[in-house]
């Protein structure tokens, strides 16, 4: 018990980066710390210990997170009542840890060792300062060739430059990469065969800081070798930790669904299904919805010309069956974009840049109501 009491000598540092520091830990058992401090190590938070309710006391309401031992329980009686408070204990069979959650206001009783993959989570969502997920939008073609791809980097590029804090995820292994479509081949950081081993949780920061940084906005593409795949429960991982750091996810989908493509398509906020005002995409596009939708309930068409003759962009939605997102201009950024100098929507100007940061508008405002 000295190393405990001497470990914590000084204020934690203020967190660093936007992240809110960890737990604020309150036992006396030995034992039951060293799992304590294992767990918040494997979740990259640093805790601050104390045998009682901390001096001064803004400290315990300060706190992201409070973990008491039953040990303690009775010697934070009277302390503010707060959210965040868990009592974490050993005895699956004693009925009284209940009556003393109650009586110091705890929101959950965690036992050990059943609970510790809860714990880890919910330690790293406040170290890394988790507040409202990233709004996560996909882009799927209905046919190949549509411009999807463009329209998912613009999307992007447009987020980013709208001041967003902005992911841009490749999900298509037979694309081509859209690192190479934003003009960072060569750019330094992991891509997607780095992460083919991840398993449970990935850090949100610690991902974000590994991705190559394009024109201000973070891309996770494919590179060069011979994998075109990644377990389904890699990609959920991913995924689900670059959600958790907010602001906004755009993915690239493949027409090509597979168990990866479902992980992301159940992680989605928003499907945008780019379809050619054309009868033969047309039909191509139904097959496409029609699989999309099985796991996605908000996909919404966004139509491009030039239109085929008695065909518009509200004609081409309601063939479909879709809510109508927009009609996706006919630009050469749009069409020739690897001819171009900048990614497409680079320039904030004409009018695919207009359609993406009009869409992103609606989008944040409907998330907002949420």
């Amino acid at each position: 018990m000295d190393i405990v009491a001497a470990a914590v000598t000084h204020d934690p540092p203020p967190a660093a980066g936007g992240r809110q520091g960890g737990p604020l830990i309150v036992t006396e058992d030995a034992d039951l710390l060293d799992d304590l401090l294992r767990l918040c190590a494997a979740a990259g938070a640093t805790p601050e210990v104390h045998h009682g309710v901390p001096e001064p006391r803004g400290r315990w309401e300060a706190a992201p997170l409070v973990l008491v031992g039953d040990d303690a329980a009775r010697r934070v009686y009277g302390a503010a009542r707060r959210r965040g408070v868990v009592l974490v204990g050993r005895d699956q069979d004693d009925p009284g840890v209940w009556k003393r959650a109650v009586e110091i206001g705890a929101d959950h009783v965690l036992m050990l060792p059943d609970g510790e993959q809860w714990l880890v989570d919910r330690i790293a969502d406040v170290a890394e300062g988790v507040g409202r997920p990233a709004l996560t939008v996909g882009v799927i073609g209905g046919r190949g060739g549509a411009g999807a791809s463009t329209l998912a980097c613009a999307l992007a590029v447009t987020s980013a430059r709208e001041g967003l804090r902005t992911l841009l995820v490749d999900a298509d292994p037979l694309g081509g990469g859209l690192d190479v479509l934003l003009g960072g081949e060569t750019a330094e950081g992991l891509r997607w065969p780095a992460f083919a081993a991840s398993r449970g949780r990935v850090g949100g920061g610690a991902l974000e800081e590994s991705l190559p940084r394009l024109h201000s906005l973070r891309v996770l593409s494919w590179d060069r070798g011979d994998r075109i795949a990644v377990p389904p429960q890699a990609v959920r991982a991913v995924l689900a930790a670059a959600r958790r750091r907010g602001g906004t996810v755009v993915v690239d989908l493949p027409r090509r669904l597979d168990d990866g493509v479902a992980e992301v398509l159940a992680q989605l906020d928003v499907g945008l299904l780019v379809v050619p005002a054309e009868l033969r995409a047309l039909a191509a596009a139904g097959r496409v919805a029609s699989a999309v939708g099985m796991v996605l309930r908000d996909l919404r068409v966004a139509v491009r010309g030039p239109y085929a003759p008695g065909l518009d962009d509200r004609e081409v939605a309601r063939l479909l069956g879709l809510p109508l997102a927009g009609e996706v201009p006919v630009e050469s950024g749009l069409l020739r974009s690897h001819e171009s100098k900048s990614p497409p929507g680079a320039s904030g100007r004409g009018p695919l840049a207009r359609f993406c940061k009009g869409f992103w508008e609606r989008a944040l405002m409907e998330a907002s109501a949420a």
